[in-house]
């Protein structure tokens, strides 16, 4: 939380809901230190979890409070989400990815029962080759979700359950309850 004397009793109801958040064991979810100069009030949390093919993501949710609001807000709160994954090449050069990284969060909002206005953001993919001394793979490519909404009030509980939902899906995680069978492998 940003550091302010007489923290509004909006803004304490709403972080106490994302702190209520109990995501799934794969999706680790911690407090972070929250931008500064968004918003007179804010709070934030950062995510990293790994999928079952070892596809990695990160990404963090920022809540801002501001109590007279901010153009485009369309209210007083408003939440925002980057999540960043590698992509295996195959995944990388599919022409519908930005809909369906896209498609993740809308559908994670309305499975959740969030309630929003206002949303907005982008989806990126990116290739990166690498040459000389760098090390690492010589080619990496990734996916970048940025997105910003209104939540309709401060039981947030669902946004950050949504947020939870959309990191599980970037790494390829399977609904809650259904479990992967691994490829077999013929001998």
């Amino acid at each position: 939380m940003t550091a302010m004397t007489s923290v509004p009793d909006l803004f304490r109801e709403a972080v106490a809901a994302l702190q209520s958040v109990r995501p799934r064991p794969e999706v680790q979810l911690e407090t972070m230190r929250p931008p500064q100069r968004l918003a007179p009030w804010s709070y934030a949390v950062s995510c990293e979890v790994e999928g079952p093919a070892d596809v990695l993501a990160s990404g963090r949710l920022v809540l801002l409070h501001d109590p007279d609001g901010q153009e485009g807000w369309d209210g007083v709160l408003r939440l925002v989400m980057y999540v960043r994954a590698e992509l295996d090449r195959e995944l990388a050069t599919d022409p519908f990815l930005p809909a369906v990284g896209w498609s993740w969060l809308t559908d994670a909002l309305e499975s959740s029962g969030a309630e929003w206005t206002a949303l907005g953001g982008t989806v990126t993919e990116t290739s990166s080759a690498r040459f000389g001394d760098i090390s690492g793979p010589s080619r990496t490519d990734d996916l970048e979700l940025r997105a910003s909404w209104t939540p309709t009030d401060a039981a947030l509980r669902s946004h950050g359950q949504a947020f939870c939902q959309v990191m599980a899906s970037v790494v390829g995680l399977p609904p809650v309850g259904v479990t992967l069978f691994e490829q077999r492998q013929s001998s």
